[in-house]
């Protein structure tokens, strides 16, 4: 048993490692530097209180003559100011790293790029994704395909209950709300595929509700958008309320022309896109 156990750390670390310690974008990479950097400072006090309890103990013991035992002793202004300016200034290191890297990582912040953001608006459904390009006139569903190297200025909102859009490879997670509009800047800093998934339970699907990020080349992404533009269905009313209607897995797909202003009417509708009561009883 004792030699299967670093087998299964290895795989325990391994399974977290590709999400969260392997940043594919620069909002990731600086809430890795933060837990880091917030791990370190921690680790200087718990360390060195962990050693030091260990040493008194020892020296302390009964068996060691040499050890002052002082049974009346009660208060060290030294000692006090000690014990209370170490954690002291872990809470000072630690809320100025954090005050400094929220707004350094504010989600409303535009990423600095060379390249011109694109705006990709984001629909939560029970219990899947919808994507709308609206510059390119097309949306796909639980797939989003974005440039690499290029900011994306994701709009979230929900069309059901609460979720949460979460790429904890690109960083950040948002809740998505009905009749809201959240803002999230993410960029992949180079082409590969990203796992993505609601943060927050909502329902008898909420374990499904994945979808997949493709970060291409620019070129790429531009040929992409022009073959999906035209083909497929078109996003309308009655698509989409159909498409909100669908229970279970949805195999991802791609809507080839939608509406101006169709996701501002989404967030308008306040979360009522399907009027009548599914099979959980919760009316949608």
């Amino acid at each position: 048993m004792l030699r299967r156990l670093p087998f299964v750390l290895a795989a325990a670390l391994g399974g977290c490692a590709p999400a969260l310690l392997d940043p594919a974008g620069p909002v990731a990479a600086g809430e890795k530097t933060l837990l880091i950097n917030s791990l370190a400072v921690m680790l200087g006090i718990v360390i060195p209180v962990i050693v030091l309890t260990l040493a008194f103990a020892f020296w302390f013991r009964s068996s060691n003559g040499r050890a002052k035992h002082r049974p009346n002793f009660s208060y060290s202004g030294k000692l006090e100011l000690l014990v209370w300016s170490v954690p002291l200034l872990v809470i000072i290191f630690l809320g100025g790293m954090g005050w400094i890297a929220s707004h350094e990582l504010d989600p409303r912040r535009p990423l600095a790029a060379t390249r011109k953001p694109i705006t990709i608006q984001v629909v939560a459904l029970d219990w899947k994704w919808l994507f709308i390009y609206p510059e390119q006139g097309i949306a796909t569903v639980n797939r989003v395909v974005v440039p690499a190297g290029t900011p994306v200025d994701f709009r979230i909102t929900s069309a059901t209950v609460m979720n949460s859009f979460f790429v904890p490879r690109l960083g950040s997670q948002i809740y998505a709300m009905a009749g809201m509009e959240a803002k999230l800047n993410l960029m992949a800093d180079r082409p590969g595929r990203f796992h993505g998934l609601s943060a927050h339970y909502s329902g008898e699907g909420f374990s499904d509700m994945d979808f997949t990020v493709d970060a291409v080349p620019a070129q790429q992404f531009a040929g992409w958008a022009a073959k999906m533009r035209g083909q497929g269905p078109a996003l309308t009313a009655a698509s989409y309320h159909a498409l909100a209607r669908q229970k279970g897995n949805v195999a991802p797909f791609a809507y080839g022309s939608v509406p101006r202003g169709f996701f501002a009417a989404a967030v308008k509708e306040a979360g009522a896109p399907v009027h009548e009561t599914d099979n959980g009883g919760r009316e949608s």
